[in-house]
């Protein structure tokens, strides 16, 4: 019998190779509720929320030590976003000027931010669990 090849791909588990063993699908189950445990044991990893403004009667450093916390924010959603766009494009074959005004047009249908909604792509390419909407997702 032929070996078999099991990978992990944005879609679930995949089996490829030779002839079908009987044991395959109790393999991609047992790898599923590895991947489960795996993330579960990390605990849940909650989006940062946005700084937003600085208190009243703040001092000047205060000021400034909350413009730099808006702005690393800002950096890490453009980074999210930027990776979402990769995933939608490489996903669905199509330019990434296209996978932006997808990903962002399904966030103002849901009323969504936009790199809330990236942040969930992003996870998808790693978690088949993940549920995307349907324009996001499978092709």
């Amino acid at each position: 019998m032929d070996a078999e090849v099991v990978r992990r791909t944005p879609h679930g588990w995949r089996v490829g190779g030779g002839q079908r063993c009987d044991d395959a699908p109790d393999l991609i189950s047992a790898m599923v509720l590895a991947d489960l445990l795996t993330s579960e044991a990390g605990g849940p990893r909650p989006r940062a929320q946005a700084p937003g403004r600085a208190p009243e009667g703040a001092s000047e450093v205060d000021r400034l030590k909350h413009t730099i916390a808006q702005l690393e924010h800002a950096l890490h959603s453009r980074v999210v976003v930027e990776q979402a766009i990769g995933v939608l494009a490489e996903r669905h074959t199509m330019p990434p000027r296209e996978a932006f005004e997808r990903l962002r047009s399904s966030a103002r249908s849901r009323g969504r931010k936009v790199a809330d909604l990236a942040g969930d792509v992003v996870e998808s390419s790693t978690s088949p669990l993940t549920v995307l909407p349907d324009e996001l997702g499978e092709v």
